[in-house]
Parts: structure tokens; C-alpha cells; sequence
């Protein structure tokens, strides 16, 4: 990477010491980097920005695991995750990396929850009673109430290693001839009167003028977008909690990837999932869907998560007794950061106002977004590149559900 950035400066200053590339994307976790890689496949050059390291653990992209699935209640989430599905598997395939483990889905929960039969329903999910539930995967959800609706998915799904995940895409980005540069926080984004395009800068003096700009910061969204063009973006971080629970003795294996253990969500109160026993011997991941709210600049790091572990605590003791240890808490608890809109819709649309269709932004991915960022990316990408995403449309992905405009008059304004 650095020989790459060295390149692009040399080149810079012989052209009179201004950067120019044609997609600058400001934010290098999940989306960014596959918004970086996609441009770079089709020739752009393309400057990907991160304010931290390459790699850090302070925002949503990082860790050993998240689960992909297609068991959404609303119906235009699958097929985006089976476009994402595709492209996944496109990349390791070209970078050689394997980050995506397959294995069953299970959903659970209470037969008059909405949701629940809506993500059965558009998944495709097999139903199984509790006889059938109770006999896989050596009776681990044996405490799934009586009468509860409960569903598999037997293809489709698995654990994606986050952070290798990230690293794959950055590195197929490198290999496209995309500049890749860290610690570099930008600051701002500007419009200059003569002036296509606009120009990046950072926290370090920095200009980099780009024809277009893809801004995909995470939980800092509604700050950059706020300080650049005046917009309030209802996104709102929360402080979440990975939590990872000891595997009773001699239940090990049961739980294990390689024993086909599903990734699972149980619907209710509280709203709990969790992947196979994989990335840490003798743990499972079992989370709590969600966190408090928290400004990603000043998160509480020592008590910070609410009562996630106490809440996942009790779900453990009724539903998997007999496989987790609940009794003294998590083993391992790791933070990530949510960033929630106010239906739980992502924003992926054109900025507006003073900068037209020059800035895209992805955002607001509420909990749920990383399987499908080879899909975000690609659709970003083309946005900026095209002035549309025409791979969306041919999958079926319909953007208008993630528009901005459906915040007017809700927590906006210039």
C-alpha cells in the first residue's frame, strides 16, 4: 500500500502537486472498502481514507464473525444478500482469502410475532416442530418455549470473519490501483467555485480532489455530514456489547462450525443471536440485539453495553442449559457500534443540495448491514461512477427504501 500511495504522490507532484482521483471514498471499514474495490475493478482511479489505522477496532467492521442470512422480515433485504452472497464469493475467489463459513440458520419465536413469520415467510425457511428441533444439534435449543415458531435455513447461510473480511477487499482494492492511506481523518468536503468535482480534506493539511466521493464513516456519519453540508442525518450510535460464553464440558463439539451448528436469532424479548463455536475454542457468541446510545468520540469502555450481558445471561439459563454456561457471565466481551436510523432502513442515496450527485452516502446500517457490503459497495460505487446502480436493479434491490429524502420533516433540515 505504501508503495502504491508513494506512487500516486510522485505522480501528483509532477502534475503540479494536486491529488486526482476519480472516486474518493472517506471511511475504510466494510462498505468503504468494497466501495474502493469496486471502483478500482472498473478502472477508476480510486483514494480510499481512513481516519484511524487499517484494521482498527473502534467502529462496526471488525471482529472474527458475523452472520449472513437472508430470513429478513422486510422484503427487499434478500435480495440484496443474495446479490452480496454472489460477490462474496467473487472475491475470495480472486483473492484466494476464505472468509465466509457456511452454515445453517435458525430462527425461533413466538408464534404471533409479525416479524418473525415475515423473515420465515421470505427466507424460504423450512419450519421443524419441536420433536425434530429438539433432536438436532444434540438437543442444544432443547428450552425453546412450547409453541414457538421455529424455522431452518439449510443453505445460504454462515459466519463471515469480519476483519479478514475487511482486509480482502482492501487488498483486491491495492491490487486494482487504488490508493489506500490511513490515519487520515477528513475534515471536510468542499465544492470550489470553477471547480468539477470536489476536494477532500484532512485532518493533516491534506487536499485530495476527487470527481466524485463516497462517504461511508460509520458511526461519525451524522457529524461529517453535518459539518460538510449542514444536514442533521437521524443515525444514531449505540454502544454494543459481542459477548462470548463458555461451552459446558463435553458439549464442545456440538456446538462447534465444523459439526454443521447454526447461526441463530431468537425473536421476543429479548431480541438475542449468535453464531457456532469457531473463532475461540470452548466459546460461543451469543449477543443481545442491540446497546445504549453513545457518541463514538466519548464511549464508555468500561461499563459501557447497558444490560446486554445480564439480559443474554437469563435467555442462556431457559433456552440452552444444558450446552452454555451462564452462571458467571461472558468470558469475553468485545465493543462495536450499531448505527441506527429510526426504522432500522439503510441510507444510501446521493447527498444533495450543493453537491448534486457528487457525494454518495452509505449509511445508517443499523445492526445488520456488513453481509451484504460487497452489495452496498458495488451499488455506492456505481452511483458515483454512473449516476445510478444499475447491478442493483438487475438483482431487484429496490434503493428507494434507503433514500434520505424519507427523513424530511423528521430530525433534518439545512
Amino acid at each position: 500500500m505504501a508503495a502504491t500511495a508513494a506512487a500516486a504522490s510522485d505522480d501528483a507532484a509532477a502534475a503540479g502537486g494536486r491529488f486526482d482521483f476519480d472516486v474518493i471514498v472517506v471511511g475504510a471499514g466494510i462498505m468503504g472498502s468494497c466501495a474502493a474495490h469496486a471502483a478500482a475493478s472498473r478502472g477508476a482511479r480510486a483514494l480510499l481514507l481512513e481516519r484511524f489505522d487499517l484494521l482498527h477496532h473502534l467502529g462496526s467492521s471488525h471482529g472474527a464473525s458475523r452472520t449472513i442470512r437472508d430470513a429478513y422480515a422486510k422484503a427487499h433485504y434478500p435480495p440484496m444478500v443474495r446479490l452480496a452472497r454472489r460477490l462474496w464469493a467473487d472475491a475470495e475467489a480472486e483473492s484466494g482469502y476464505r472468509v465466509l463459513t457456511p452454515a445453517p440458520q435458525l430462527t425461533v419465536g413466538p408464534p404471533g410475532d409479525a416479524s418473525l413469520l415475515a423473515a420465515v415467510g421470505n427466507s424460504g425457511a423450512r419450519r421443524v416442530d419441536e420433536d425434530d428441533l429438539a433432536g438436532r444439534w444434540g438437543g442444544a435449543f432443547r428450552g425453546v418455549p412450547d409453541g414457538w415458531v421455529a424455522a431452518v435455513s439449510e443453505l445460504g447461510g454462515g459466519v463471515l470473519n469480519a476483519t479478514k473480511a475487511v482486509a480482502m477487499f482492501q487488498a483486491l482494492a491495492v491490487k486494482g490501483g487504488a490508493v489506500v492511506r490511513d490515519n487520515a481523518e477528513v475534515v471536510g468536503v468542499v465544492k470550489k467555485d470553477g471547480e468539477a468535482g470536489v476536494f477532500v480534506r484532512t485532518s493533516g493539511g491534506e487536499e485530495f480532489h476527487g470527481a466524485k466521493c463516497v462517504v461511508t464513516v460509520g458511526a461519525w456519519t451524522s457529524k461529517l455530514v453535518k459539518s460538510v453540508a449542514g444536514v442533521d442525518l437521524p443515525i444514531q450510535p449505540l454502544h454494543a456489547l459481542v459477548l462470548y460464553w463458555k461451552v459446558k464440558p463435553g458439549r464442545e463439539r456440538e456446538l462447534a462450525a465444523e459439526a454443521g451448528f447454526p447461526t441463530f436469532s431468537s425473536h421476543g424479548d429479548p431480541h438475542v443471536y449468535g453464531t457456532p463455536s469457531l473463532e475461540l475454542p470452548g466459546l460461543i457468541k451469543i449477543n443481545y440485539d442491540g446497546g445504549p446510545p453513545c457518541d463514538p468520540d466519548g464511549r464508555d469502555w468500561a461499563g459501557g453495553g447497558g444490560d446486554a450481558a445480564s439480559r443474554v445471561a437469563r435467555w442462556i439459563e431457559e433456552f440452552m442449559p444444558d450446552h452454555v454456561e451462564a452462571a458467571g457471565g461472558p468470558v469475553v466481551r468485545q465493543p462495536c457500534m450499531y448505527s441506527m436510523t429510526p426504522d432500522k432502513d439503510f441510507v444510501i442515496d446521493f447527498l444533495g443540495g450543493e453537491f448534486g450527485d457528487d457525494v454518495v452516502v452509505g449509511a445508517g446500517f443499523s445492526g445488520h448491514g456488513f453481509k451484504m457490503g460487497p452489495a452496498v459497495g458495488r451499488i455506492l460505487a456505481e452511483m458515483a461512477m454512473d449516476g445510478e446502480a444499475r447491478t442493483a436493479a438487475e438483482a431487484g434491490v429496490e434503493l428507494r427504501h434507503f433514500r434520505i429524502s424519507r427523513f424530511e420533516g423528521n430530525a433534518m433540515g439545512n
